[in-house]
Order: structure tokens, then C-alpha cells, then sequence
């Protein structure tokens, strides 16, 4: 008999600790919106936002000058920023 109680015991125990996990699991909630939900495309070569000649030669000459991270950041805004200024002034 000792070996039956025993058996039981390990059984419910072993049952009431793999409840746990099972109830522990939860779905994923349903969309509250479906217009939000909806994936779209990504947008194509055409309609991705061109980036201006500017831009563009800046990029350039920061390659050329080997730039990177905070540096080429920083040489790109500065150019831009003069870039700017003189097509302000040719107006």
C-alpha cells in the first residue's frame, strides 16, 4: 500500500506542476482594428524619397575622406548645411 500512496502522490504532483506551464501560455488577442492591421508592400525604387544632388556629392566626399560614424555624421551635416546656404544665395 505504502507504494501506491507514494505513486499517487508523484502523479498529482507531477500533474499539478505541468498545469501550471500549460495555463502560464497565452494567446496572442485578436486585432482590435483591422485597417491597422494590414501589411503593405514596401514601397518601390520609384517611390522611395530621392535623395538630392547635395546629398549625394556629400556622401561622395566623405568616402573620399574615409568617414565614418559620428564623424561622417557630423561632415554631412556641415555639408549640407553649406550646400544649403549657397543655393539660398544663388536665389
Amino acid at each position: 500500500m505504502p507504494k501506491f500512496s507514494s505513486l499517487a502522490t508523484t502523479t498529482a504532483l507531477a500533474a499539478f506542476l505541468l498545469t501550471g506551464a500549460a495555463f502560464a501560455q497565452t494567446t496572442t488577442p485578436a486585432p482590435k482594428d483591422t485597417a491597422k492591421t494590414e501589411t503593405k508592400a514596401p514601397p518601390s525604387p520609384d517611390e522611395k524619397k530621392a535623395r538630392s544632388a547635395a546629398s549625394l556629392e556629400c556622401s561622395k566626399q566623405a568616402d573620399a575622406k574615409s568617414l565614418h560614424g559620428k564623424e561622417r555624421k557630423k561632415f554631412r551635416r556641415e555639408c549640407l548645411k553649406e550646400a544649403a546656404d549657397k543655393s539660398a544665395g544663388a536665389k
